[in-house]
This record gives C-alpha cells, structure tokens and sequence, in this order.
C-alpha cells in the first residue's frame, strides 16, 4: 500500500508537533461544516427529517424550586435521537418519548470514555417567548468535542435544529407561559455503542438530546467560596483535553470537590503548574477583577489559546459584552495569572472583586478563596450580592436571554400550539 504523501506546504518537523491540533482540524474540514449533503451513500445528520412519536403518559410540571424527586432529575416528555454507523451514516432522527437507552455491556463508553456533550438553557421571557441563548455556539463545540475523541462527524446547524425541534414540542408545557424567569437545562449528548471491546475509534454511536430541570446555582448565600487544588490533582493540563466537553474532565474532579464542600467550600479553583495559575473554578471559568499596580481597572481570565481550558459560552459572551459596553472604562484581559498575582493584589487592596461564569452558574460572584491555610477575602458590594461589574454584565446577559431586550444571541423558538 502506497503511503498518503504529506502536503508540500507541511514539514515533517511541524506535523509531528502538532499531530492532535492537526487530526481535529482535518476531521473538522471533512465532515462537520458541511451544509448537510453528501456525495457518498452515507447519510448526513438532517433534521427535516425528524420523525415524532408523542409520549402517550405525560409527566407532570413540577413546582417551581423543585428540580429533581427522589434524587432523580426530572425531565420533560420527549427527547430526540440520531444513530449512527460508519457503514450508512446518520439514520433518521426521532423525537420521541422520553425514557431508557439499551446499551450492550462491551458498548464503547462505558470503557472508554467515548462520550461528550453540551449544556444549555431555554428561558420563558417576560416578554412571553420561549428563547435559546446562541445554541449555534453550542452545536459547534459538541462538534469539536466529538471530533477530539473520535466521534462522528455532523452539521452543527442540524444539531442546533435538533435542539429548537425537541423545545418547540416540549417548552409549551414544562415552561409555562405563566412562569416568566424559569429556564430548563438541555443536555445534548453523542456517545460511543459500538459493541467492541479493544480501543479504536466506535464504528457506532448515539446522538441524543434531553431537556431538564436544574436548581438556580448563581446566587448562593453569601457568595461562592473556592478552595484552591492541592498539589497532587489537576483538572486538565496543556496538551490534554480540558478544551473539549468530554465526561472524561468531571469524574476525576469530584474527589477533591467533595473533600473541599465538606470543609465548607462550593467548587475547586483549579490551579495549573508550579507557578500555580488559576484556571477553573470547579467546572466554571473563572474572572478577577482588580486594579493593576498602575492603577488600571481589568477583569482578567485564563487564555484559551493553550487548550487547556474550556471556552465557555458564558466566557466568550460576557468578554465580549463588556468590551463592548465597558470600552474606556475597564481592560478586559485574557492571560496567564497566578494564585500568587491573586493574593498580592489582595494585600495590596487591589482586589476588587471575583465571579464564576458557566451555563450551571451563570455569573455568580466569589466571596472567598481558601489558598494554603490562608483565606483571600473578596469583596461582594455594598449589597453583600456581588460587585458591581459582575452584577452589571450578569444584568446584561439575562436582559438578552429572558427577552428584555431584542438581540441576535436570544433565538426564539417557535413553539407548537
């Protein structure tokens, strides 16, 4: 067999350093912004043609507050599915009732973690509509995920129909017109079948999306306190995965963040590296803001041009918000910073005030940070509910997702009557 020559424009060298960054960006170009059509027999994702099948024993609406019963999380009527096989491609999507997935034993996820999803929130508005918050966002990182641990291919644009068909069946009923303010948490999820012991890329998998209930998490009394990561555990690390939305990221973390929410504490503030920089906060991104040594005002965050963390919806929207809104008045800066940086800044009085940003968190402001035996106080404003840049970015955002304003970033469903 006659190799794949390397194209003229890449060297050797430069391909064996960057193999992975490569492989994903390849895959993407194969097969993931595609318009849905296809030159082979093998079927692309399309969501025209969605199949429904109505669940025939409704659910009931739970009260508000209450998201899951017996520490099971409630979900609405319906979910939608997409098979896939290497062989034929996509088989129709369907939406239908709610309820278990069979899976073989030898099934590809449950031993190799082949296995990524999103998270996003519809919103009943106060204006009565029925929003998502850029689900095109969303359907392009599942992509990227999927892509990253050798998952099938898609149009992220199908995907994103997918989401807005499953929300036009089910928003109507599990939020109410009646309960303005209220949101459900969707899950869009694409795993691994095949029935195949031995590590390799599935020749089978499973798209499917589920929409919940999810308690509000982004005002907890008193702020959000984070204890740093001891030195033995890390969350993601520069070459790894920490980027993508793979489950792989989150059972490792949970022994350290039980141990530190039986201390007291909320969440983890993950620390990268000897010099100890400050990533994430618990599953979160994580934002200071402070004045520097030269008196300048910023909200500073972890870069995202190493990979090594995630590029949060919320991250990216509240960044560019407030470059936008904020131009001349605040630096908002993406960089590299330390515990250390953190700290100094505290005894210098230069600490102003620090919030957690995610789909589950929203902006939710940080009152303290556990650091080696020593506490970081963080102010939380004259209302002990947050400082005022994260309040007023948070302002800004729910505006946009409860349809207090018109924006391009709402998209409104279109419900079924």
């Amino acid at each position: 067999m006659t190799p794949t020559a390397v194209p003229s424009t890449v060297h050797d060298g430069e391909q064996d350093l960057d193999l992975t960054s490569s492989a994903i960006d390849h895959k993407l170009a194969e097969n993931g912004q595609s318009n849905g059509t296809s030159t082979t027999n093998v079927q692309e994702l399309d969501a025209s043609k969605l199949t429904y099948t109505f669940t025939e024993k409704p659910g009931d609406v739970p009260p508000l507050g209450v998201d899951s019963i017996d520490g099971v999380t409630v979900c609405t009527d319906h979910m939608i599915t997409a098979a896939w096989s290497a062989k034929s491609g996509w088989k129709t999507p369907e939406l239908k009732p709610y309820g278990p997935i069979s899976l073989m034993p030898t099934a590809s996820v449950l031993h190799y973690a082949t296995e990524c999803f999103e998270g996003l929130k519809a919103y009943r508005g106060y204006d009565g509509k029925l929003r998502l918050f850029r689900p095109n966002c969303n359907a392009e990182r599942l992509l990227m995920s999927a892509t990253r641990i050798s998952l099938p291919g898609f149009s992220s644009g199908e995907v994103e129909k997918l989401i807005l068909a499953l929300m036009a069946v089910d928003g109507p009923k599990w939020l109410p017109r009646d309960r303005p303010g209220s949101f459900l948490y969707l899950r869009p999820t694409v795993i691994g079948t095949q029935a195949q012991l031995g590590v390799q890329a599935p020749s089978e998998a499973l798209l499917y999306i589920i929409a919940t209930f999810m308690p509000v998490l982004h005002s907890p009394a008193g702020g959000m306190k984070l204890h740093t990561s001891p030195d033995d555990m890390v969350r993601a690390w520069v070459g790894g995965f920490g980027y993508a939305k793979v489950g792989a990221n989150y059972g490792p973390s949970l022994l350290a963040t039980k141990e530190a929410r039986a201390r007291g504490f909320g969440q983890i503030l993950w620390l990268y590296g000897n010099e100890g920089y400050c990533t994430e906060a618990g599953a979160s991104n994580f934002f200071v803001v402070w004045k520097t040594k030269e008196g300048k005002t910023e909200i500073v965050t972890a870069p995202i041009d190493d990979r090594l963390i995630l590029n949060g919806v919320t991250r990216r929207s509240l960044l560019q918000i407030a470059r936008e809104r904020l131009e001349g008045e605040i630096d908002v800066v993406e960089r590299k910073y330390t515990i250390q940086e953190v700290m100094d800044a505290n005894a210098e009085g230069r600490l102003l005030e620090s919030f957690a940003a995610g789909t589950a968190f929203f902006v939710c402001p940080v009152s303290l940070i556990h650091h080696r035996g020593q506490d970081i106080q963080i102010p939380m404003g004259k209302a002990g509910d947050g400082g005022p840049y994260s309040l007023k970015i948070k302002g800004w955002l729910q505006d946009i997702m409860y349809g207090n304003v018109d924006h391009p970033w709402g998209v409104v469903v279109q419900e079924e009557q």
